[in-house]
This record gives structure tokens, C-alpha cells and sequence, in this order.
């Protein structure tokens, strides 16, 4: 009787940790996770992030271009100008486009602007 009790306590004590353990892996992998996609969040940029991060900084600062803010991110954040383009999201591309020909840097197409 007490060799019984004894392995089905040991049993019952074994399946406890087994199951504590479980879930303390499963906690600790998405914490890991987490903590791992943060970093990558952060370090990497996609296009709708670094379009974000652009208008925000052509926003804060009331006199920067769209070329002065991607300069200026690029500066800040240690990255190479001419790895940007891909970066670049079609609504941003756009804006540059706009900004570039007002400064003459590119021939103005036919398309007709309302003056503001």
C-alpha cells in the first residue's frame, strides 16, 4: 500500500513539474520572441515605418524638406543615402517628386497644378 501511494505521488509530484516547466519554456519563448522582434522592429525600417519616421521628422521641424528629413534620418540613424530608395513608399515617392520639381531639380511634367 505505501510502495503504491509512494509511486503515485511521485507520478502525481512528476506530471506538476513536467507541466510547471511547459509553461515556464512557453513563457520564456515569447518573451524571447518579443524581446527579439522588438530589436529587429527597431533596427530594420520597412516602407510604411520609414515613411512614418520621415513625416514625422519633415512635421517636427516646420522648415525641412522631405530630402532635408531622409538626409537627416540617414545621418541619425548611421545608414548609407544610397540604400534608401527601397525604403521609399509610393505616397513618399510622390512628395519628392512634388518637392524635387519645385526646386527645379526635375522637369515639370504635364500634369497641371491648381496653385494654392
Amino acid at each position: 500500500m505505501k510502495s503504491t501511494i509512494k509511486e503515485s505521488t511521485s507520478t502525481y509530484s512528476q506530471n506538476i513539474l513536467e507541466s510547471l516547466l511547459n509553461s515556464n519554456y512557453k513563457n520564456m519563448k515569447d518573451t524571447e520572441e518579443n524581446a527579439f522582434n522588438k530589436l529587429v522592429e527597431n533596427k530594420f525600417y520597412c516602407s510604411r515605418k520609414f515613411a512614418e519616421e520621415i513625416e514625422a521628422i519633415a512635421h517636427d521641424n516646420k522648415g525641412m524638406s522631405y530630402i532635408d528629413a531622409i538626409v537627416f534620418f540617414c545621418e541619425k540613424n548611421n545608414l548609407d543615402v544610397e540604400s534608401i530608395p527601397k525604403l521609399i513608399s509610393k505616397p513618399l515617392k510622390e512628395k519628392l517628386k512634388c518637392e524635387a520639381m519645385e526646386l527645379n531639380l526635375l522637369k515639370r511634367t504635364s500634369h497641371a497644378k491648381l496653385p494654392l
